[in-house]
């Protein structure tokens, strides 16, 4: 990883782009990184493509990673992923996505992005409980165990 890890989340409006951000700059912060997060809304009301770049390491100056530079897209739909893979790092950038066989585990497919962080989970060195910990800071109560379990069935699937 360089010194500066880029990660974006693409999907579109309504399934949790930003919500997912929120919760992975929560979690890296909380392991004493310096983050910088950016979104870009588009037509998010009407189903069009959200974007939101987290950057994280000992010291970040820009919230926008450069063209190329991103180590992971995470990706809730396949066509905002299809868009974004160019903005990967050439030779060690990672596309994680929600695959079907994931999709249809979820009790609640509103859970998908929190899924998606589970994917994410498996190449960062952050313990699960971290990840717990800002789930439940970031969303209501009454959906904190659909989501923990989405995430944890994320993190568990090996692709």
């Amino acid at each position: 990883m360089s010194e500066t890890a880029n990660v974006l989340i693409v999907g579109v409006g309504g399934q949790g782009v930003l919500k997912a951000s929120e919760v992975l700059a929560a979690v890296l912060v909380g392991c004493g990184y310096d983050v910088k997060q950016s979104e870009v809304h588009g037509m998010s009301q009407r189903g069009g493509s959200v974007v939101s770049e987290v950057r994280y390491g000992a010291r970040v100056h820009s919230p926008l990673a450069p063209w190329g530079e991103a180590d992971y897209v995470v990706a809730l739909n396949a066509d905002e992923g299809r868009r974004a893979a160019p903005r990967l790092r050439p030779g060690s950038g990672r596309l994680v996505d929600v695959p079907p066989e994931l999709e249809r585990e979820l009790a609640d497919p509103r859970s998908r992005n929190m899924a998606a962080l589970g994917r994410l989970a498996r190449h960062l060195d952050v313990q699960p409980e971290s990840w717990h910990d800002a789930i439940r800071r970031a969303l209501p109560p009454k959906t904190h165990e659909a989501n923990i379990a989405a995430f944890e069935a994320g993190r568990r699937l090996v692709s």
